[in-house]
């Protein structure tokens, strides 16, 4: 709840500094992002008859891409990325259940702040994959979800820019995830 508090409060605050960066270019065009950042997962087994919780975390890392349009003082735009995480839960004895890749669509609505910061939000469909391994089998199963998520983006020079991101996906059978990532990218 307090997450979806803080996105309410961004929103408000992007909408809010709307009028005064009417001046202000907003960011248009293609463009592309290399991020890498934290990645939480957790799964709720309760669907699968244990009163069990597992979670894990590790590195998030992957290629984004996206076309954004001027419409008034915003951009509106598409959004593509595909990333990968080192999340992994359990051993070789007791059966280990990891995150792999996951693919992400979705809508993007930015608002300049100044010439050189905006803030944006996202969201969107997710397809991730997780493996489970036990007793030298291993199996990979394929979940859909949604995405929502907030951040900021930061001029460096030209059309490179840096920025953070916090992203929440909730997918089927009782499994989300919680990402922070750091974004490089330029626009074109």
């Amino acid at each position: 709840m307090k997450k979806f508090v803080s996105l309410l409060g961004v929103s408000a605050a992007a909408f809010i500094a709307t009028p005064a960066a009417a001046q202000v270019a907003v960011p248009t065009g293609a463009r592309v992002e290399a991020l890498v950042g934290y990645d939480a997962i957790r799964i709720d087994l309760e669907d699968f008859g244990v009163d069990e919780t597992v979670k894990d975390s590790g590195v998030l890392y992957g290629l984004g891409l996206g076309y954004d349009f001027a419409v008034g003082g915003v951009s509106l735009g598409a959004d593509l990325e595909a990333t990968d995480s080192t999340a992994k839960e359990g051993d070789e004895d007791t059966g280990s259940l990891s995150a792999a890749r996951d693919l992400y669509a979705g809508l993007r609505a930015t608002f300049p702040v100044s010439q050189s910061a905006n803030v944006y939000l996202k969201g969107g469909y997710t397809n991730a994959r997780f493996k489970a391994e036990l007793d030298g089998e291993s199996e990979g199963e394929n979940a859909d979800g949604f995405r929502l998520g907030a951040g900021a983006q930061f001029t460096l020079s030209g059309k490179a820019y840096v920025g953070g991101e916090y992203r929440y996906s909730n997918y089927e059978a009782d499994l989300s995830r919680h990402q922070f990532a750091l974004t490089v990218g330029t626009r074109f």
